[in-house]
């Protein structure tokens, strides 16, 4: 058998033991979707925010962002397939039409319709994706240092190739999973995005990355994932989208935002001074007012008149 065969429908991480300091732990439930047991947390009270963390990261990376947001939102956040307490699904389900289409049906069953989404990095791709999948609800998208373009060159058929290497090779995800135990070598990692964070959320990523699952997941999300069919569809979003980010970010350069930006009709570039690709994991009080302030101006805009959202949907029925 494989060693997807092995993981798939895996939690490794014990909620009793791992998840016992787990950040917002009070907030946290699990729920069953789209054949996955997924955990996720939710807070406060408004129009309805949902956050998506990036490859690599779980909940605990909007530990200090959400509850802050939560005092103008009802905010859910959650753990991607395969990331943190969530099950692993198949090799599909790792993709980025299989993560949009999964999480699509976990918000059905949360009954939550987001108005808008906030995703960091890999997670600013899943909520365009889940835009133009047709979530009529969402008024606004804004991401987050978002990884919306393909490696360069070589670099996109080397990297996947690489990450299915490793994913396929047991004996690997064990000594990275070791490695992380080690003192330094998170804190060397992160970093190495331009970021600097402090001890709760070094533990945080510490505990990751010491799941042979969840590093397992990741590899097989970056192995599989495809940019350039969402980059094809860019200039059909037709609703407000702000793209931070972060000017030291060494993971994904704010280059790759400020070209996103000029695909996306009315879509408006910030630069963040001084943060780097966590840049709301280590300035939190700095970036809960620009996501706020972005979210209720997204709000605040025309939604799309009934002729926009009919052609839309006829663009959906000609690609099926």
């Amino acid at each position: 058998m494989s060693l997807f065969g092995v993981l798939s429908g895996a939690t490794d991480l014990d909620w009793a033991v791992d998840g016992s300091n787990w950040p917002n732990r009070a907030a946290s439930r699990f729920v069953q979707a789209a054949g996955l047991r997924w955990h996720v947390q939710e807070f406060g009270q408004g129009p309805n925010l949902l956050l998506l963390h990036g490859a690599g990261a779980s909940t605990h990376s909007w530990r200090d962002l959400a509850p802050r947001l939560a005092n103008d939102f009802r905010v859910v956040a959650l753990d991607l397939p395969g990331h943190g307490f969530t099950q692993t699904p198949s090799a599909e389900g790792l993709t980025l039409d299989g993560m949009t289409k999964s999480i699509a049906e976990l918000t059905q069953a949360l009954n939550f319709a987001p108005d808008v989404i906030v995703g960091h990095s890999a997670g600013a791709a899943i909520g365009l994706s889940l835009h133009l999948l047709g979530t009529a609800s969402v008024r606004a998208i804004i991401s987050l240092n978002g990884a919306l373009s393909p490696f360069p060159g070589a670099a996109a058929q080397i990297f996947p190739l690489l990450a299915k290497l490793l994913f396929i090779n047991p004996a690997a995800i064990s000594m990275f999973a070791w490695r992380a135990g080690q003192p330094g070598v998170v804190e060397r990692l992160i970093q190495s995005t331009g970021s600097r964070l402090d001890a709760q959320g070094i533990a945080g990523y510490r505990k990751l990355l010491g799941s042979r699952r969840h590093i397992a997941a990741t590899l097989g999300m970056m192995s599989g994932w495809d940019l350039l069919p969402l980059r094809a569809k860019l200039a059909r979003i037709d609703l407000p989208v702000v793209l931070f980010a972060g000017e030291t970010d060494a993971a994904v350069p704010p280059e790759v935002s400020r070209e996103v930006a000029r695909l996306i009709p009315g879509a408006r570039f910030e630069l963040l001074p001084g943060l780097g690709h966590l840049a709301h994991e280590e300035a939190p009080d700095v970036m809960v007012q620009w996501v706020r302030d972005a979210a209720k101006a997204g709000l605040a805009a025309p939604a799309p008149t009934c002729e926009r959202d009919q052609q839309r949907e006829a663009l959906r029925h000609v690609e099926a």
